[in-house]
């Protein structure tokens, strides 16, 4: 028999002890149910998802995510579904139909009718020199120029006997959009009609003018204009 000397019992003694391994559970990582239409974006560049600040038209601004902003006359059968419609799309079938302005019909009536591809590029165009000139989304600044050229309240006239009286009433949401859709179109006509200007050019700086608030733009004239018919009509 081996004899067992103290070296060696110093290492049976003194074993290596065994770490003990703690394994942490992995954190479930919870996704998010994003939806591929929420990753689109307008003409393949720019994000449809702004805030709109103003609650009144938060409903009847159409900015549900998509990449070329045409219904195909999906929303026209029923009323006020118009509202579904991309923003953008309302913009450039107004275009179509600038309309006349004033009793004197300056400005031509379905000039442009059945040209929604040439005016959809025409609307292309003009984002692109806003996102230039602004470095911001096209899209917002063109909210926020809605947002600034639609009328809160107007006049109304009705008949009291012999006499035509008129009073200040407000305005419907779906009303003030359109509204400031046709001063836009219609001071776009203004400035290029019979004229050398470019239509996207005058689009733009036009949008640009409403989103500063400046009087530059027709949109914001007509609004201080009948706003304060209306309060004079109080």
């Amino acid at each position: 028999m081996k004899k067992t000397t103290k070296s060696t019992k110093k290492a049976v003694k003194e074993k290596p002890k065994e770490k003990k391994v703690i394994v942490k559970p992995k954190k479930e990582v919870v996704r998010k149910n994003i939806s591929p239409l929420d990753t689109l974006k307008l003409f393949g560049r720019w994000d449809s998802n702004i805030e709109v600040r103003d609650l009144g038209l938060k409903k009847y601004l159409g900015l549900k995510a998509r990449i070329i902003p045409r219904s195909g006359g999906r929303y026209q059968r029923k009323q006020f579904y118009k509202s579904k419609m991309h923003i953008v799309e309302r913009l450039v079938l107004k275009m179509m139909v600038a309309g006349h302005s004033g009793k004197k019909h300056k400005i031509s009536s379905g000039r442009n009718t059945e040209s929604f591809l040439k005016n959809l590029s025409t609307v292309e165009k003009s984002f692109e020199i806003i996102e230039k000139k602004t470095k911001k989304n096209p899209i917002e600044v063109f909210v926020r120029a809605l947002e600034n050229a639609a009328i809160r309240e107007e006049t109304t006239s009705f008949q009291v006997g012999g006499i035509i009286a008129r009073k200040a009433v407000i305005t419907s949401p779906q009303r003030r959009i359109d509204k400031a859709l046709r001063y836009i179109v219609q001071g776009t006509y203004q400035k290029c009609y019979g004229k050398k200007s470019n239509v996207a050019d005058v689009l733009a700086n036009e949008i640009i003018a409403a989103y500063n608030n400046s009087p530059d733009s027709l949109a914001i004239r007509e609004k201080e204009r009948i706003e304060r018919e209306a309060a004079s009509a109080r």
